[in-house]
């Protein structure tokens, strides 16, 4: 007869793996992103702006999984660096619109080694590290969709 408290362990929980190893690999981002002068959360969202240009704080968000009382203050801290700006929208004013600086696009290239330095602290081969991230992704629509 099976343990009922085996569902307890910290071996059966797909929860713990994920946590740990997101703390890892952010753990490891911390020296690189320290030379850029840049948290995880900041570097995603420079990674957006440099990818999509121009966004509105909502669509930012919802891009990142993350909600405003996160992504604001966040926002605040890139403009104070002079990464970033944030205004109304032309188009509609409710919106704030977030777009980089001069010093936010420059920025990008210093970040180009990034991704490789990274890559060389995961020990996965390469295909299998495409499994976990469609995995992942996956998951992620899954329970946005909830």
């Amino acid at each position: 007869m099976p343990d009922p408290y085996d569902a307890l362990k910290l071996s059966s929980q797909l929860c713990f793996p994920l946590y740990a190893c997101s703390k890892e690999i952010v753990r490891r981002y911390k020296p690189i992103l320290d030379e850029l002068d840049l948290t995880y959360t900041q570097y995603i969202v420079m990674m957006a702006l440099w990818e999509h240009g121009r966004m509105n704080v909502k669509s930012l968000g919802a891009l990142l999984y993350l909600d405003s009382g996160t992504l604001t203050p966040l926002l605040k801290k890139l403009e104070q660096k002079g990464l970033v700006t944030r205004a109304r929208s032309h188009e509609d004013e409710r919106f704030l619109d977030v777009a980089l600086t001069g010093d936010g696009e420059a920025l990008r290239e210093r970040a180009l080694a990034v991704p490789g330095r990274i890559a060389s602290c995961v020990p996965l081969p390469p295909e299998e590290g495409m499994q976990l991230y469609v995995l992942l992704h996956k998951a992620l629509r899954a329970m946005s969709l909830e």
